[in-house]
């Protein structure tokens, strides 16, 4: 056997967008890399958020993986997709220098009868909660950390770039990571 047949290539997983199609692919590309040798999931986010659903479908995801799974934030990680890259594995979350992370309160539509606008509105208000908690905890902050800094800025959307992501805890290092792959031959007589 050549070397290059032996070698497995490394599987990595890519976040553009939150959604159920989303969550499948998702599912599919960490299953394929969980069935490698490689040591870690490189997941890439560059998105502008989407579904909150989604989001907590891949979070259970990433918990219940074999493998620890590194987040690396390329563009953009916004709504969703900040969350996300806070919930890396310590030590491998990663920004590129020219990115930016958004944070906002959780966006919800809805209409019908008086009952369930007001059904809607506690859910989103616990989904809220949820998001803001992920946040403080995958950034080691106190409860109600992200809420407060969100609610400073009159709640509307808050833009950080790389440095300022790595220094509320949602990333720990500046830098795009390289992923290499090392072939030891051995022979013997």
């Amino acid at each position: 056997i050549k070397p290059e047949e032996a070698m497995e290539a490394p599987v990595s997983v890519y976040v553009n967008e939150f959604s159920e199609e989303a969550v499948k692919i998702f599912l599919e590309d960490i299953t394929k890399a969980n069935n490698t040798s490689q040591p870690i999931i490189p997941i890439y986010i560059d998105s502008y958020g989407g579904d909150v659903y989604a989001l907590m479908a891949m979070i259970d995801i990433m918990e219940n993986c074999e493998k620890p799974c590194a987040t690396i934030c390329v563009g953009k990680a916004m709504s969703c997709g900040a969350v996300l890259l806070a919930c890396g594995e310590k030590g491998h979350r990663y920004i590129s220098k020219n990115a930016t992370v958004m944070i906002h309160d959780v966006s919800a539509y809805s209409d019908g009868k008086f009952e369930e606008v007001k059904s809607n509105a506690r859910e989103t208000t616990r989904l809220q909660k949820e998001m803001f908690n992920i946040l403080d905890k995958n950034a080691d902050k106190f409860t109600g950390y992200f809420d407060r800094l969100v609610f400073r800025r009159g709640r509307s959307d808050w833009y950080m770039k790389a440095e300022d992501a790595l220094k509320h805890g949602i990333a720990d290092h500046i830098g795009v990571p390289k992923f290499t792959v090392d072939i030891l031959t051995v022979c013997k007589f």
